[in-house]
């Protein structure tokens, strides 16, 4: 069966639906012919001739029939709007902060698996933590690891407490870089820079750093060596330490670690409509 399945995306009009279909296509995971994805509009937003054997429809229903495997990559509040029945299809959750039981009771399928892609996904380099039920086999869990890193790398994780963590951790993509790049840039300006070039000297912080912890160093290693010089390095480093750089850390991730927790009570807000198990 999942050789080569029949793969559906729901959501597949966008940012990360059509990432992960472009990333699954471009690595030969699957035959365009193989695809179908479903939006409002039913219009194709894979734009590249050579994807034109693509199915597109605005009848997620449909898209389910057509497929043994489901992606679910919308929105958590627009999750009660996804009425499908899905038994016996392995059901891929990309929602934030819904939990494999509200994926299970809306979708009518037990072989559930809940993910965290993020926005890297865009160029191959998001990393996925990724939850499954107890009825997913092997088979099915090895597919997925397989789909997951063709958008980058994956780890499965066994507590919905862990997923949700990861949620706030590495579900924000390029958020927190982002943030720490704009507060590098806006400074670097304070302090009389033209704006050009203290946007691609922030950037280049932001890269650079990236780049040499992914080079076979640790964080910690690579921190010392820069301390152990005790020059302007070092300096920079003390002073947002003592200035409560780990501390506002914290409290960001544990702010966004407590909404990821809790946001699967959007998945309920439709509660008094008839449900997919009673379709």
């Amino acid at each position: 069966m999942y050789e080569e399945p029949t793969i559906g995306i729901i959501g597949g009009s966008g940012w990360l639906g059509r990432s992960i279909a472009l990333a699954m296509l471009d690595k030969a995971f699957v035959q365009p012919g193989a695809l179908v994805l479903s939006n409002r509009s039913a219009s194709n937003p894979l734009t590249s001739a050579k994807w034109s054997q693509v199915t597109v429809t605005s009848d997620n229903q449909e898209l389910v029939e057509r497929c043994e495997v489901v992606i679910v990559s919308v929105r958590p509040e627009q999750f009660a709007e996804v009425e499908i029945f899905a038994e016996n299809r392995l059901v891929i959750s990309l929602m934030a902060g819904v939990s494999l039981e509200d994926v299970v009771q809306r979708t009518g399928s037990r072989q559930v698996i809940r993910a965290m892609a993020n926005a890297a996904a865009e160029i191959g380099k998001s990393y996925t933590p990724w939850l499954a039920t107890q009825q997913v086999s092997e088979e099915q869990k090895a597919f997925a690891q397989c789909l997951f890193e063709t958008f980058g790398g994956a780890d499965e994780v066994f507590s919905e407490r862990h997923l949700n963590y990861l949620t706030a951790l590495v579900g924000t993509g390029p958020a927190y870089p982002a943030l720490l790049a704009r507060s590098l840039f806006q400074h670097a300006v304070s302090s009389g820079l033209p704006p050009a070039i203290a946007q691609r000297a922030s950037h280049a912080v932001v890269v650079q750093a990236s780049q040499l912890i992914g080079d076979g160093r640790s964080v910690d290693e690579l921190l010392q060596t820069l301390i152990n010089y005790r020059g302007v390095t070092a300096a920079g480093l003390d002073a947002m330490l003592a200035s409560g750089f780990d501390k506002t850390i914290k409290a960001g991730l544990d702010s966004a670690a407590s909404v990821a927790s809790c946001m699967n009570l959007f998945a309920h807000s439709a509660d008094t409509k008839e449900g997919p198990m009673t379709r």
